[in-house]
């Protein structure tokens, strides 16, 4: 119990991680005083602690061996003590050394008397110092018979006890690993999957008792012949042979014990189930039926026995609880049960019937509803024995009875006439209320619970409508409120997030949130971001949803989120001119700014298609840059080149520098003119060639060598991480714009305005641009037609280049 364990990873110090109570006490040190210090224990040295033994444990401690050694050491006070010091490294599992385990024994009382015993032999050695040495080995023959007999005396006689040490076996290293269940291979787990289909069999088997049962004892079993079940024989035979494995395989189940652990030593399985339901199943497994395979005459004593295996019901009791869960289980036990109960009080109010007719009482035998029967049937009874209805319209009739005095108060045309039957209908009436309170009630929560998210989704609804009814809201706007809410329930059923965790820990919520957004903390920016920095900044990550046609963001608004792009296809306008499309992957947004300053967009972000996105506050985002900030230098510098568009204001320059320096850009090198001066590069130009009826466009020579087509690489699988990437080559500025547009002397009168087209959409391979159906809604009513975007020349261009005002 005097161990310590120090951190055999740490390459200086060795430092103690823990201590026991006996250390403490044995040295007189605090647990506080103890940890994080050496393990080499320098602060149990003194004056008579052996110089080269502590250098012996400096070497085995950075070799990783073990070592067993005598040392004196100083407690607290200033005591000394001799101490049998044990170091022995601790393995994981991947053979590593992790942990030193040393182990203090305190020898001072066995170290003293060797020591008095030694200075006794010297002064008698000192006396006789010409004893014969025959004596001296006659003294060591008996020290060895001794130690011989103390160990044959130990423990069983038959079994002799060697010391490894006479073979210099080293002991097992321990190891630091977290430890395996030990099993045996013939253990079935009770969560397992054969299990729970073995448990379904049985559950089946059981309710073939329950109905089997009741209807042997009360409708076959007057006849006492052999032949009389000769119909179930072999189907019960096969239900008892189940009955008996199945107890057979609980001697094999493991089971949870009270303190929440699964236990697996064979011997403690036994002996819990034979506490608990092994006596309850024995009785329900007895043979019965074997005794028809005997010829042995069946009495109505053997029927009644077999009434026993009803008491596998209440295993049936027992998994109740755990079928809680699960609607759809519980609602149809419960309606079994309900028939069950209804077959039961069947077949008692048959034995009532038949009782009465078989007690020849002279006021009521021709009286009971058994006899009623008969005669509506046309098959009256002939000496209260003979003749009557056939087995089969006596149970349908008894069991139309039972039921109908359950449900109600029955309908008369089978009804109590005597005593008994009159006392039976009662009790029948008093538990069918009972079952009513008990099953009914349950079945109506169980459906009300089944259809309660669709009963709050119709709830909404009809507080949305009423809310739009009320205000008189216009239908173009009416129909977006509806259209949004249909789709963000089809997204998330009406399940909110961050109203599910908030009463759950920050450290659960954490992992909840990290699995949740890891899309987007997988980005290249979150790359160099610790764990605890990325657990804090996915509290602060929050999912929206755009519909098409609806703006995310528009120019002059604060921004307050940077987003990224899970699904769906979204638009950057400025002007009306398309300056990005941003698709699956892209993350659009700002960068920091030095300063607290609100950041202004600088452009429209419009939704294409149905978008699901994730954002990030910049406030969030900055508080948790504030906690790491040795991650933020490196988020600040990274961010500029993960953005696929920077919503800025004032960053558009900037943007088309960093398009310009994009590695993907090929440009070929110009020739410079004669006298060194600076080739001016013809600016790039859009022209329209007449002699095409469709009005298509054509390149000048002038941007053939100076621009690629406009979104070349949209059909590749790559995912795109700027917008140099989606467009192809630098963007043109404003004035470049204008300068593209003057027209050309030789332009006619009748020159139609240029239109530039861009691709169909539909044909790219990253963006995600296909309508999204959400209960029967599709977006453009259900069309396939390629989308097309155009740009069309300021019109004071084009009346220049016509010529005209």
């Amino acid at each position: 119990s005097n161990f310590i364990l120090a951190n055999a990873q740490v390459r200086r110090g060795f430092p103690i991680v823990y201590c026991s109570d006996g250390f403490c006490d044995l040295t007189g040190f605090a647990r506080t005083e103890v940890m994080q210090k050496n393990c080499s224990c320098r602060f149990l040295y003194g004056a008579e602690t052996s110089e080269p033994v502590l250098q012996r444990i400096e070497r085995v401690l950075d070799g990783r061996q073990e070592l067993q050694t005598e040392v004196c050491f100083y407690k607290k006070g200033g005591a000394a003590f001799w101490c049998l010091l044990d170091i022995v490294p601790i393995k994981n599992e991947k053979g590593e050394v992790v942990l030193f385990l040393f182990s203090f024994k305190d020898i001072t009382e066995s170290r003293g008397r060797s020591h008095q015993g030694d200075k006794k032999e010297g002064k008698q050695r000192s006396k006789k110092p010409r004893s014969s040495q025959l004596w001296a080995a006659r003294r060591h023959g008996w020290t060895v018979l001794h130690r011989l007999s103390s160990q044959f005396a130990r423990g069983n006689r038959s079994e002799m006890k060697i010391n490894h040490n006479v073979f210099e076996n080293k002991p097992s290293i321990p190891e630091y690993k977290v430890a395996a269940v030990q099993k045996s291979r013939f253990i079935l787990l009770h969560y397992s999957v054969c299990k729970a289909l073995w448990d379904c069999l049985i559950l089946l088997a059981t309710f073939y008792v329950a109905v089997t049962v009741p209807y042997n004892v009360c409708f076959t079993g007057t006849e006492d012949s052999p032949s009389a079940a000769r119909s179930t024989i072999v189907s019960d035979i096969a239900v008892e042979m189940l009955f008996i494995l199945d107890i057979v395989l609980n001697f094999r189940t493991t089971y949870v014990s009270h303190s929440g652990q699964v236990v697996y030593e064979p011997r403690s399985i036994c002996v819990h189930y034979v506490a608990t339901w092994f006596f309850v199943d024995l009785v329900a497994a007895l043979p019965f039926d074997l005794l028809y395979l005997c010829n042995v005459t069946v009495t109505s004593l053997v029927h009644l026995l077999k009434t026993v295996r009803l008491l596998r019901l209440l295993r049936l009791l027992q998994k109740l609880e755990r079928y809680s869960q699960y609607g759809a289980m519980v609602l149809t036990l419960l309606t079994s049960v309900f028939a069950l109960l209804a077959h039961w009080l069947a077949c008692v109010w048959y034995v009532i019937g038949r009782k009465e007719m078989e007690s020849n009482d002279p006021h009521t035998w021709d009286i009971g509803w058994l006899h009623e029967l008969g005669k509506r049937l046309e098959a009256p009874y002939i000496n209260s024995s003979a003749g009557g209805p056939s087995v089969r319209s006596a149970y349908i009739a008894s069991l139309y009875f039972t039921l109908s005095s359950l449900t109600s108060v029955g309908f008369g045309n089978v009804c109590a006439n005597t005593d008994a039957e009159k006392i039976f209908s009662i009790c029948t009436m008093l538990i069918g209320a009972l079952m009513h309170a008990v099953v009914f009630g349950n079945v109506t929560a169980i459906i009300q619970r089944m259809y309660s998210r669709r009963s709050l989704y119709h709830t909404r609804m009809k507080d949305l409508k009423d809310f739009i009814r009320v205000h008189r809201l216009p239908q173009q706007l009416k129909q977006r409120m509806l259209e949004y809410f249909q789709t963000t329930w089809s997204v998330n059923n009406g399940i909110d997030a961050n109203e599910l965790l908030h009463d759950f820990p920050d450290e659960l919520r954490a992992d909840v949130a990290m699995h949740l957004n890891k899309d987007i903390l997988q980005l290249p920016v979150f790359e160099t971001a610790s764990r605890g920095c990325l657990r804090s900044l996915s509290l602060h990550i929050k999912t929206s949803f755009c519909a098409p046609g609806e703006y995310l963001l528009r120019q002059g608004d604060a921004l307050q989120a940077n987003y990224f792009v899970c699904s769906g296809s979204l638009e950057v306008l400025k002007d009306n001119v398309v300056l990005a499309i941003l698709g699956k992957g892209d993350l659009i947004g700002a960068d920091l700014c030095s300063t607290d300053r609100v950041i202004k967009t600088n452009a429209d972000v419009k939704a294409l298609t149905y978008c699901d996105l994730q954002h990030v506050g910049l406030r969030g985002l900055c508080e948790v840059l504030r906690l790491y900030p040795e991650y933020a230098s490196k988020f600040t510098a990274d961010i500029h080149q993960d953005l696929t568009f920077n919503l800025r204001e004032g960053s558009e320059m900037e943007g088309l520098c960093r398009y310009s320096r994009s590695p993907r850009l090929s440009q070929a090198p110009q020739p410079r003119p004669e006298g060194g001066a600076a080739l001016e590069k013809p600016l790039p130009s859009v022209l329209e060639d007449k002699g095409e009826p469709n009005g298509v466009f054509q390149r000048s020579p002038a941007t053939v060598t100076r621009r690629k087509l406009l979104l070349p690489q949209l059909s590749s699988p790559a995912r795109r991480g700027s917008l140099s990437s989606l467009l192809g080559d630098e963007l043109p500025s404003p004035q470049c714009r204008r300068d593209a547009r003057r027209p050309e002397r030789e332009a006619g009168a009748g020159r139609r305005p240029a239109e530039l087209l861009i691709p169909s959409l539909n044909a790219c391979g990253s963006p995600d641009l296909g309508p999204r159906v959400v209960d029967g809604i599709e977006d453009n009513g259900g069309t396939s037609e390629p989308q097309t975007f155009c740009f069309n020349v300021d019109a004071p261009l084009q009346s220049t280049a016509r010529g005209s005002p």
